[in-house]
């Protein structure tokens, strides 16, 4: 997200650039975080601001998101349902607990399409299935 100025045909006495970095593991989250704060400006009579930090840890797949996505797959299977596992890079609430090194799965919601869009929906007919899955899981626990 980018934005700035006043009109398009006068010079901004300022400027603001939001950006999203998504990393795969955790430890790079130091390094990423030194290179953005390392950044200079081009012009010097410009002045250049890095604020903010590191938002959400990464979801790593570990012993114990393997074995909560077994238990998932196993309880899907029960009811016909082959559970297929995936990474989307995307962040999430999840992110938070799986931070915190508790086993988290996610997607287990609603499924449908244009997050965050002005087109969001879900798929009413596959909230049964969902809600007997999540269910199992909680009754696994």
């Amino acid at each position: 997200m980018i934005r700035g100025g006043t009109r398009t045909n006068v010079i901004p006495a300022e400027a603001f650039a939001g950006i999203d970095v998504r990393i795969k593991r955790a430890r790079q989250a130091a390094g990423i975080d030194r290179k953005l704060r390392s950044l200079k400006p081009f012009d010097k009579h410009c002045k250049l601001e890095v604020s903010g930090g590191i938002n959400r840890l990464p979801m790593e797949r570990n012993a114990g998101v393997a074995a909560l996505y077994k238990k998932a797959q196993e309880i899907a299977h029960q009811v016909g349902w082959k559970l297929e596992e995936a990474a989307v890079g995307g962040g999430s609430d999840g992110n938070f607990t799986a931070g915190m090194g508790i086993p988290t799965l996610d997607g287990m919601g609603g499924v449908g399409d244009g997050a965050h869009a002005v087109h969001e929906f879900i798929v009413i007919s596959e909230l049964p299935r969902r809600a007997l899955l999540l269910a199992g899981m909680i009754e696994a626990a």
